[in-house]
Protein backbone atom coordinates (compact mmCIF):
# COMPACT_ATOMS: atom_id res chain seq x y z
CA UNK A 1 0.00 0.00 0.00
CA UNK A 2 2.69 2.16 1.11
CA UNK A 3 4.76 1.78 -2.42
CA UNK A 4 1.68 2.77 -4.31
CA UNK A 5 1.15 6.19 -2.49
CA UNK A 6 4.59 6.84 -3.02
CA UNK A 7 3.94 5.92 -7.11
CA UNK A 8 0.92 8.24 -6.99
CA UNK A 9 2.85 11.10 -5.24
CA UNK A 10 5.47 10.83 -7.90
CA UNK A 11 2.77 11.44 -10.21
CA UNK A 12 1.45 14.32 -9.02
CA UNK A 13 4.34 15.75 -8.93
CA UNK A 14 5.59 15.20 -12.34
CA UNK A 15 2.12 16.98 -13.56
CA UNK A 16 3.08 19.56 -11.29
CA UNK A 17 5.97 19.91 -12.76
CA UNK A 18 4.66 20.34 -16.51
CA UNK A 19 1.80 22.86 -15.17
CA UNK A 20 4.71 25.14 -14.53
CA UNK A 21 5.09 27.77 -17.27
CA UNK A 22 8.91 28.22 -18.92
CA UNK A 23 10.17 24.76 -17.48
CA UNK A 24 13.07 23.19 -19.37
CA UNK A 25 13.66 19.91 -19.69
CA UNK A 26 17.60 19.00 -19.43
CA UNK A 27 18.58 15.37 -20.37
CA UNK A 28 22.05 14.68 -19.56
CA UNK A 29 22.92 12.88 -22.43
CA UNK A 30 26.73 13.06 -21.69
CA UNK A 31 26.99 13.47 -18.17
CA UNK A 32 26.73 10.55 -15.21
CA UNK A 33 25.02 8.13 -17.32
CA UNK A 34 21.54 7.95 -15.23
CA UNK A 35 20.05 10.63 -17.86
CA UNK A 36 18.45 12.67 -14.46
CA UNK A 37 15.31 14.73 -15.62
CA UNK A 38 15.77 18.28 -13.80
CA UNK A 39 13.29 21.54 -14.51
CA UNK A 40 14.44 25.26 -13.94
CA UNK A 41 13.14 28.28 -15.39
CA UNK A 42 15.72 28.58 -18.33
CA UNK A 43 13.51 29.54 -21.27
CA UNK A 44 15.19 29.01 -24.95
CA UNK A 45 14.98 31.73 -27.96
CA UNK A 46 15.32 31.36 -31.35
CA UNK A 47 15.48 34.05 -33.67
CA UNK A 48 16.43 35.18 -37.21
CA UNK A 49 18.91 38.45 -38.35
CA UNK A 50 16.92 38.94 -41.69
CA UNK A 51 13.60 38.23 -42.43
CA UNK A 52 14.13 37.09 -46.30
CA UNK A 53 17.45 36.93 -48.30
CA UNK A 54 17.92 37.68 -51.73
CA UNK A 55 20.22 35.39 -54.66
CA UNK A 56 20.89 34.09 -57.90
CA UNK A 57 20.91 30.80 -58.91
CA UNK A 58 24.41 29.18 -59.06
CA UNK A 59 24.98 31.50 -56.02
CA UNK A 60 26.03 30.08 -52.22
CA UNK A 61 23.50 31.38 -49.69
CA UNK A 62 23.37 32.07 -45.65
CA UNK A 63 20.15 31.56 -44.22
CA UNK A 64 20.71 33.13 -40.52
CA UNK A 65 19.11 31.72 -37.48
CA UNK A 66 20.81 31.43 -33.86
CA UNK A 67 19.43 30.06 -30.20
CA UNK A 68 20.14 31.23 -26.95
CA UNK A 69 18.82 30.81 -23.42
CA UNK A 70 18.03 33.05 -20.88
CA UNK A 71 19.42 33.14 -18.06
CA UNK A 72 22.54 32.08 -20.13
CA UNK A 73 24.02 28.58 -19.43
CA UNK A 74 27.33 28.18 -17.92
CA UNK A 75 27.63 24.45 -19.86
CA UNK A 76 27.33 24.42 -23.47
CA UNK A 77 24.10 22.17 -24.87
CA UNK A 78 23.58 20.70 -28.67
CA UNK A 79 19.87 20.77 -29.31
CA UNK A 80 18.30 19.07 -32.56
CA UNK A 81 17.80 21.60 -34.71
CA UNK A 82 16.00 21.22 -37.97
CA UNK A 83 15.33 23.14 -41.16
CA UNK A 84 12.32 22.76 -43.08
CA UNK A 85 11.56 23.98 -46.56
CA UNK A 86 7.96 25.23 -47.97
CA UNK A 87 7.89 25.59 -51.81
CA UNK A 88 7.10 29.19 -52.99
CA UNK A 89 4.31 27.52 -55.21
CA UNK A 90 2.81 25.82 -51.80
CA UNK A 91 2.41 22.37 -51.10
CA UNK A 92 3.77 20.65 -48.21
CA UNK A 93 6.64 21.45 -46.37
CA UNK A 94 9.61 19.08 -46.96
CA UNK A 95 12.91 18.16 -44.02
CA UNK A 96 16.17 19.90 -45.54
CA UNK A 97 18.17 18.93 -42.69
CA UNK A 98 18.35 18.27 -39.37
CA UNK A 99 21.81 18.25 -36.72
CA UNK A 100 22.65 17.45 -33.49
CA UNK A 101 26.26 19.02 -32.37
CA UNK A 102 28.37 18.29 -35.75
CA UNK A 103 26.42 15.45 -36.83
CA UNK A 104 23.75 16.28 -39.60
CA UNK A 105 21.61 14.68 -42.34
CA UNK A 106 20.29 16.12 -45.12
CA UNK A 107 17.69 15.02 -47.33
CA UNK A 108 16.05 15.22 -51.15
CA UNK A 109 16.84 17.85 -53.88
CA UNK A 110 19.15 19.51 -50.84
CA UNK A 111 21.38 16.40 -49.78
CA UNK A 112 25.17 17.69 -50.22
CA UNK A 113 24.30 21.15 -50.72
CA UNK A 114 23.59 22.25 -47.16
CA UNK A 115 25.32 22.21 -43.72
CA UNK A 116 24.66 24.05 -40.47
CA UNK A 117 27.60 26.88 -40.18
CA UNK A 118 28.28 26.81 -36.47
CA UNK A 119 30.55 29.43 -36.22
CA UNK A 120 29.68 30.41 -32.89
CA UNK A 121 27.79 29.01 -29.62
CA UNK A 122 23.79 29.24 -30.74
CA UNK A 123 24.88 29.22 -34.58
CA UNK A 124 22.42 27.45 -36.58
CA UNK A 125 22.42 29.18 -39.74
CA UNK A 126 22.02 27.12 -43.14
CA UNK A 127 24.46 27.05 -45.76
CA UNK A 128 23.57 26.40 -49.05
CA UNK A 129 25.38 26.21 -52.08
CA UNK A 130 24.43 25.97 -55.81
CA UNK A 131 21.34 27.57 -55.11
CA UNK A 132 18.51 26.16 -57.91
CA UNK A 133 15.25 27.86 -59.85
CA UNK A 134 13.05 25.99 -57.26
CA UNK A 135 15.12 26.83 -53.75
CA UNK A 136 13.08 29.90 -53.70
CA UNK A 137 10.29 29.42 -50.51
CA UNK A 138 9.91 29.97 -46.55
CA UNK A 139 12.67 28.36 -44.77
CA UNK A 140 11.72 27.30 -41.30
CA UNK A 141 14.52 27.01 -38.37
CA UNK A 142 13.36 24.89 -35.16
CA UNK A 143 15.39 24.12 -32.33
CA UNK A 144 14.28 21.27 -29.46
CA UNK A 145 15.85 20.87 -26.20
CA UNK A 146 14.34 18.49 -24.29
CA UNK A 147 10.33 19.75 -24.35
CA UNK A 148 11.65 23.36 -25.24
CA UNK A 149 10.52 24.00 -29.08
CA UNK A 150 11.17 27.71 -30.89
CA UNK A 151 11.44 28.28 -34.38
CA UNK A 152 12.08 31.24 -36.64
CA UNK A 153 11.61 31.35 -40.47
CA UNK A 154 13.63 33.25 -43.44
CA UNK A 155 12.27 33.48 -47.46
CA UNK A 156 14.87 32.88 -49.69
CA UNK A 157 14.09 34.86 -53.33
CA UNK A 158 15.84 34.90 -56.31
CA UNK A 159 16.75 37.47 -58.44
CA UNK A 160 15.77 37.33 -62.37
CA UNK A 161 13.27 38.08 -64.54
CA UNK A 162 9.50 37.03 -65.29
CA UNK A 163 8.88 36.33 -69.30
CA UNK A 164 4.98 35.84 -70.43
CA UNK A 165 5.58 32.60 -72.40
CA UNK A 166 2.96 31.18 -75.00
CA UNK A 167 2.22 27.76 -77.18
CA UNK A 168 4.19 27.83 -80.90
CA UNK A 169 0.30 27.53 -82.10
CA UNK A 170 -0.78 30.61 -80.47
CA UNK A 171 -2.29 32.29 -77.06
CA UNK A 172 -4.41 29.69 -74.49
CA UNK A 173 -3.18 26.14 -75.69
CA UNK A 174 -0.85 25.30 -72.18
CA UNK A 175 -2.48 23.52 -69.11
CA UNK A 176 -0.49 23.50 -66.06
CA UNK A 177 1.56 20.67 -66.88
CA UNK A 178 2.16 21.66 -70.27
CA UNK A 179 3.01 25.44 -68.29
CA UNK A 180 5.95 23.83 -66.51
CA UNK A 181 7.21 21.70 -68.71
CA UNK A 182 7.48 24.45 -70.96
CA UNK A 183 9.16 26.63 -68.70
CA UNK A 184 11.64 24.29 -67.73
CA UNK A 185 12.37 23.67 -71.71
CA UNK A 186 13.52 27.48 -71.74
CA UNK A 187 15.64 27.28 -68.46
CA UNK A 188 13.07 28.93 -66.21
CA UNK A 189 10.66 27.99 -63.67
CA UNK A 190 6.79 28.55 -63.01
CA UNK A 191 6.70 32.09 -61.50
CA UNK A 192 6.05 32.84 -58.32
CA UNK A 193 2.87 35.47 -57.49
CA UNK A 194 5.45 37.41 -55.39
CA UNK A 195 7.72 37.58 -58.67
CA UNK A 196 5.16 38.60 -60.94
CA UNK A 197 3.97 40.98 -58.92
CA UNK A 198 7.20 42.60 -58.27
CA UNK A 199 7.99 42.66 -62.48
CA UNK A 200 4.52 44.38 -62.48
CA UNK A 201 6.24 47.30 -60.26
CA UNK A 202 9.05 47.03 -62.34
CA UNK A 203 6.66 48.00 -64.99
CA UNK A 204 5.48 44.59 -66.81
CA UNK A 205 2.47 44.94 -68.51
CA UNK A 206 0.87 42.10 -70.55
CA UNK A 207 -2.80 41.20 -71.53
CA UNK A 208 -2.57 37.29 -71.76
CA UNK A 209 -3.28 35.56 -68.98
CA UNK A 210 -0.34 33.14 -67.94
CA UNK A 211 -0.63 30.28 -65.52
CA UNK A 212 1.82 30.77 -61.78
CA UNK A 213 3.43 27.98 -59.83
CA UNK A 214 0.41 28.00 -57.55
CA UNK A 215 -2.30 26.96 -59.92
CA UNK A 216 -3.68 30.26 -60.39
CA UNK A 217 -4.27 32.12 -63.46
CA UNK A 218 -3.08 36.04 -63.61
CA UNK A 219 -1.74 39.17 -65.61
CA UNK A 220 -0.24 42.15 -64.84
CA UNK A 221 -1.20 45.68 -66.21
CA UNK A 222 0.28 48.86 -65.52
CA UNK A 223 -1.69 50.94 -68.56
CA UNK A 224 -5.55 49.91 -68.37
CA UNK A 225 -7.10 49.34 -71.70
CA UNK A 226 -10.46 48.43 -73.10
CA UNK A 227 -9.06 44.94 -74.38
CA UNK A 228 -7.77 44.11 -71.32
CA UNK A 229 -10.51 44.31 -69.25
CA UNK A 230 -11.82 47.52 -69.43
CA UNK A 231 -10.12 50.96 -69.13
CA UNK A 232 -11.58 51.47 -65.57
CA UNK A 233 -10.02 49.12 -63.62
CA UNK A 234 -7.01 50.34 -61.85
CA UNK A 235 -3.42 49.06 -62.56
CA UNK A 236 -2.54 46.07 -61.29
CA UNK A 237 -2.28 41.70 -61.10
CA UNK A 238 -5.29 40.82 -62.06
CA UNK A 239 -6.16 37.48 -61.33
CA UNK A 240 -8.95 34.62 -62.74
CA UNK A 241 -8.27 32.67 -59.24
CA UNK A 242 -7.52 29.32 -59.47
CA UNK A 243 -8.20 27.22 -62.46
CA UNK A 244 -8.72 23.46 -63.49
CA UNK A 245 -5.10 22.07 -63.79
CA UNK A 246 -6.02 19.76 -66.61
CA UNK A 247 -8.99 20.89 -68.49
CA UNK A 248 -8.49 24.93 -69.11
CA UNK A 249 -5.73 26.32 -71.34
CA UNK A 250 -3.94 29.82 -70.93
CA UNK A 251 -0.02 31.23 -71.57
CA UNK A 252 2.00 30.69 -68.43
CA UNK A 253 4.37 33.15 -66.48
CA UNK A 254 7.77 31.83 -66.29
CA UNK A 255 10.97 33.03 -64.35
CA UNK A 256 14.88 32.89 -65.01
CA UNK A 257 17.42 33.75 -62.75
CA UNK A 258 21.14 34.39 -63.78
CA UNK A 259 23.24 32.47 -66.46
CA UNK A 260 26.06 30.39 -65.80
CA UNK A 261 27.37 30.99 -69.47
CA UNK A 262 27.22 33.76 -71.63
CA UNK A 263 24.34 34.61 -74.31
CA UNK A 264 25.52 35.72 -77.47
CA UNK A 265 24.56 36.77 -81.32
CA UNK A 266 26.08 34.81 -83.33
CA UNK A 267 27.34 37.21 -86.65
CA UNK A 268 27.51 34.95 -89.48
CA UNK A 269 27.96 36.10 -93.34
CA UNK A 270 24.51 35.36 -94.24
CA UNK A 271 21.49 34.92 -92.71
CA UNK A 272 20.45 31.33 -91.55
CA UNK A 273 17.12 28.54 -91.63
CA UNK A 274 16.74 27.36 -88.06
CA UNK A 275 18.55 24.05 -89.02
CA UNK A 276 21.80 25.96 -90.07
CA UNK A 277 21.45 28.19 -87.30
CA UNK A 278 22.00 25.21 -84.79
CA UNK A 279 24.77 23.71 -87.15
CA UNK A 280 26.11 27.23 -86.72
CA UNK A 281 26.43 27.06 -82.98
CA UNK A 282 27.51 23.85 -82.30
CA UNK A 283 30.60 24.97 -84.70
CA UNK A 284 31.28 27.34 -82.21
CA UNK A 285 31.41 25.27 -79.62
CA UNK A 286 27.94 26.30 -77.88
CA UNK A 287 24.09 25.64 -78.63
CA UNK A 288 21.16 27.47 -79.40
CA UNK A 289 19.91 29.91 -76.52
CA UNK A 290 16.42 28.91 -75.01
CA UNK A 291 14.41 31.69 -74.41
CA UNK A 292 15.08 32.02 -70.38
CA UNK A 293 18.64 32.63 -71.36
CA UNK A 294 18.09 35.78 -73.49
CA UNK A 295 15.09 37.08 -71.21
CA UNK A 296 18.33 36.75 -68.21
CA UNK A 297 20.82 38.18 -70.42
CA UNK A 298 18.91 41.12 -71.36
CA UNK A 299 17.35 41.84 -68.00
CA UNK A 300 20.94 41.04 -65.78
CA UNK A 301 23.28 40.90 -68.26
CA UNK A 302 21.91 43.85 -69.99
CA UNK A 303 22.55 42.34 -73.26
CA UNK A 304 21.02 44.78 -76.15
CA UNK A 305 21.11 43.59 -79.76
CA UNK A 306 19.28 44.82 -82.13
CA UNK A 307 19.23 41.89 -85.04
CA UNK A 308 16.44 38.68 -84.40
CA UNK A 309 17.88 35.61 -84.63
CA UNK A 310 16.88 32.19 -84.09
CA UNK A 311 16.18 30.34 -80.38
CA UNK A 312 15.82 27.09 -79.08
CA UNK A 313 12.42 26.70 -79.13
CA UNK A 314 11.94 27.80 -83.37
CA UNK A 315 10.96 31.65 -81.77
CA UNK A 316 12.85 34.57 -83.13
CA UNK A 317 13.39 37.39 -81.02
CA UNK A 318 16.25 40.45 -80.17
CA UNK A 319 16.70 41.90 -76.69
CA UNK A 320 16.71 45.52 -76.42
CA UNK A 321 17.97 47.55 -73.37
CA UNK A 322 18.42 51.05 -74.96
CA UNK A 323 15.08 51.37 -77.27
CA UNK A 324 15.51 53.69 -80.63
CA UNK A 325 14.62 54.01 -84.15
CA UNK A 326 14.57 50.80 -86.56
CA UNK A 327 14.21 48.40 -83.28
CA UNK A 328 10.96 47.82 -82.54
CA UNK A 329 8.56 49.41 -80.12
CA UNK A 330 10.07 52.37 -78.29
CA UNK A 331 10.17 50.49 -74.50
CA UNK A 332 13.15 47.88 -73.38
CA UNK A 333 12.37 44.07 -73.53
CA UNK A 334 12.68 41.32 -76.00
CA UNK A 335 10.96 41.39 -78.81
CA UNK A 336 9.13 38.94 -81.00
CA UNK A 337 8.94 37.86 -84.00
CA UNK A 338 6.65 34.88 -82.87
CA UNK A 339 7.59 31.59 -84.98
CA UNK A 340 8.02 31.92 -88.21
CA UNK A 341 8.21 28.61 -90.38
CA UNK A 342 12.08 26.76 -89.73
CA UNK A 343 13.21 27.59 -93.51
CA UNK A 344 13.02 31.57 -93.00
CA UNK A 345 16.46 33.13 -92.81
CA UNK A 346 17.95 34.67 -89.11
CA UNK A 347 20.76 34.96 -87.26
CA UNK A 348 20.83 33.17 -83.96
CA UNK A 349 21.58 33.42 -80.46
CA UNK A 350 24.21 30.85 -79.21
CA UNK A 351 24.74 29.84 -75.26
CA UNK A 352 28.18 29.05 -74.32
CA UNK A 353 28.01 27.94 -70.43
CA UNK A 354 30.40 28.20 -68.13
CA UNK A 355 32.97 25.44 -68.46
CA UNK A 356 32.45 25.66 -72.53
CA UNK A 357 34.00 29.47 -71.90
CA UNK A 358 36.99 28.07 -69.93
Amino acid sequence: MMICCIQILLLLGVQLALSIPNFFYHDFRKGNGNKEIHFSGVKLHVDSAQPAVFAATGDNVTLPCRFWYEPELTSPREPRVKWSWQPAAGGHETDVLVAIGSRSRSFGEFRGRVQIRQDFPGDAALVMTNLMLNDTGRYHCEVVDGLEDKSTSVYLELRGVVFPYQHPRGHYHLSFLAAQQACEQQASTLATFSQLFQSWKEGLNWCNAGWLADGTVQYPMTRPRVPCGGDGLAPGVRSYGRRHLQLHRYDVFCFSSTLQGKVYYLQPSHTMNLTEAQQACQEDGAQVAKVGQLYAAWKLSVLDRCDAGWLADGSVRYPITRPRRNCGPSEPGVHSFGFPPPQHKHGVYCYKSGDELM
